[in-house]
């Protein structure tokens, strides 16, 4: 048996000749296909393993995003509900508002409006014309016109003209009543105008009053639907919320920059005279103690604004602070107010600490130059905006607990969302690799049999079975039959 050494001069012989190339080729071939069926089950197996292990990463990651997706779900709808029953309940405190102010009264208002109508009834009724009735006179006439004239016709005549005179009077005296009633039926007439007018006001007001009632009603109800859709878990409830926590994720986004540059000014304004309270050598690390004093400050005005936004029921960042009881909520809304107020203060009072530190150091760099100190006039119009500035930026920041809020409800779910897409595409690119790999393993088969296929094609011709006569003949008749 030769020993390695053999071995190797014998290769080294091979690849020194004049045909060792071919030969080398023709080893390698062979060998190629004595191992071909060892290679393609390698090359399958790793393909296959590649393949369903991406697969089975993809299935996990598939199902943590439709979980987390679900979990998003819920969380929306939850914050949805809740968003909903304030605004519902803001709607009923005021028709609550609107009844107790407006309709409380209506039974009085009812009798009011009783009692003027009675009023304008009986004006009415006394107002109303009554046709003056016929005098008798003409009855009287007729009768002494149509006396047979026996006597003496100048009788006749002076008792008309006696009739005629005292008809006249009596006609001046009914014009006169009939004026005089005319006079005090448009006195009637000019009293019931101001009853008119306190009708057409009240039943004004109840219109306005029972037109704003079917306003809210209406809000009432399509803040209903909308309940009903979040309770239903509904898709398109889903869509109107994920759309509008993206809405407020942006605006609150906003908000809260604005917010930070409030804070980035307020403590600017009080960073200076707080270095001269608390000493401008003393470091805590790279950070300034009178920096860090400047921010301490800050964050408790922050903090206290919060505390009292959680105490008027405003926020809910707090569960702890909503479950108090009223009195004791109103004990806490009233020191945080006076804490808040009394930072407002201490701010005010630095911030014109911070002008005079300012016109002190200008006018020593100027005295140093050798140039004459200058007193400016109007010098007490940027100390007041400084120290009103330092007094109300506290209570402005007041106000960050409400995009707070709002930004940390709203990122919850946009981040949940986010992240569920993601792994959604990272599912469908470990999917389509694992196919890869599998496409690509079978590629691999054919490139290995590539250079082996002369052999193959031996294999192939040596393997198929022949034909025999008998075969042939039966399979003519098969095919020539009837």
């Amino acid at each position: 048996m030769p020993d390695l050494n053999e071995l190797k001069e014998m290769m080294s012989g091979l690849t020194q000749g004049p045909m060792s190339l071919p030969v080398l080729i023709v080893i390698g071939i062979g060998l190629m296909y004595l191992g071909r069926a060892a290679a393609h089950g390698l090359i399958r197996a790793l393909a296959r393993t590649l393949h369903d292990a991406l697969h089975m990463v993809a299935k996990s990651l598939k199902s943590a995003e439709e979980r987390l997706a679900a979990r998003n779900r819920e969380v929306l709808m939850e914050i949805g509900r809740d968003n909903t029953e304030r605004l519902i309940e803001r709607e009923f405190y005021r028709v609550n508002a609107v009844v107790a102010r407006d309709l409380s009264g209506y039974p009085a208002m009812q009798r009011k409006l009783a009692d003027q109508i009675t009023q304008i009834d009986e004006d009415y009724r006394e107002a109303s014309e009554t046709p003056p009735v016929p005098p008798a006179w003409v009855e009287a006439v007729e009768t002494i016109a149509n006396m047979p004239q026996k006597g003496d016709p100048t009788v006749v005549g002076k008792i008309l003209d006696d009739i005629h005179k005292t008809m006249t009077v009596a006609q001046k005296m009914a014009m006169a009543d009939y004026r005089k009633a005319t006079n005090e039926r448009h006195g009637l007439l000019q009293r019931m105008l101001p009853f008119w007018r306190k009708l057409e006001q009240t039943l004004g007001r109840v219109d306005v009053t029972v037109k704003g009632l079917e306003a809210k009603a209406g809000v009432i109800d399509q803040q209903m639907e909308k309940y009903i859709g979040i309770l239903k878990k509904s898709d398109p409830a889903a869509q109107a919320l994920s759309a509008s926590q993206m809405t407020n994720l942006i605006a609150s986004s906003f908000v809260l920059f604005i917010a930070m540059l409030g804070g980035f000014v307020n403590f600017h304004l009080i960073a200076l005279p707080m270095s001269e309270m608390v000493g401008a050598a003393s470091y805590v690390g790279a950070l300034k103690v009178s920096d860090i004093a400047a921010l301490v400050i800050v964050a408790t005005e922050i903090a206290m604004g919060l505390f009292l936004m959680e105490s008027l029921r405003i926020t809910r960042l707090f569960p702890l602070i909503a479950a108090l009881d009223d009195h004791m909520r109103k004990k806490m809304a009233w020191a945080a107010f006076g804490i808040l107020f009394t930072l407002a203060c201490v701010e005010s009072s630095l911030a014109y600490m911070r002008d005079l530190l300012a016109a002190d150091r200008e006018a020593l760099t100027q005295s140093l130059a050798g140039v004459q100190v200058a007193n400016p006039e109007l010098r007490w119009i940027p100390s007041a905006g400084q120290m009103v500035l330092g007094f109300m930026l506290p209570f402005a920041l007041t106000f960050v607990a409400i995009p707070l809020e709002s930004f940390i409800q709203s990122a919850r779910t946009v981040t949940g969302t986010l992240v569920a897409a993601i792994l959604r595409g990272i599912t469908v690119v470990l999917k389509i690799t694992g196919d890869l790999f599998e496409n690509v393993g079978q590629m691999l088969i054919h490139v290995y049999d590539f250079p082996i296929f002369l052999p193959l094609k031996l294999e192939a011709m040596v393997t198929r079975k022949p034909v025999t006569a008998g075969t042939s003949k039966n399979t003519q008749q098969t095919t020539v039959g009837p």
